[in-house]
């Protein structure tokens, strides 16, 4: 198991991006969360084996019909052990 903390920028906020990747999430197995940032960025952390954190981050670069991705930014992180795939909303975070 691998953890990936990703950062997804471009048109990604008010266009279902969380919540359609949490329905690709669930369909995939990879565990984590996601949650909008105030700069505009989402940001996910995403937990499963290699072949499908690579599968998820092909997701991640289309995102639903409106997103615009510009560019998605997967780097290596501790390993949590997420049980599920969670959206995070306002104030749930300090990042």
């Amino acid at each position: 198991m691998q953890h990936l903390d990703i950062t997804v920028k471009g048109k990604v906020q008010g266009v279902f991006y969380r919540a359609a990747t949490k329905a690709v999430a669930d369909q995939l197995g990879v565990r984590g969360t996601i949650k909008n940032l105030p700069d505009g960025n989402v940001f996910i952390e995403a937990e499963a084996d290699k072949p499908t954190l690579e599968l998820f981050l092909d997701w991640c670069h289309e995102g639903p019909q409106d997103a615009n991705v510009i560019a998605v930014e997967p780097n290596e992180g501790d390993f949590k052990n997420h049980r599920n795939f969670e959206i995070l909303k306002r104030g749930l975070f300090n990042q």
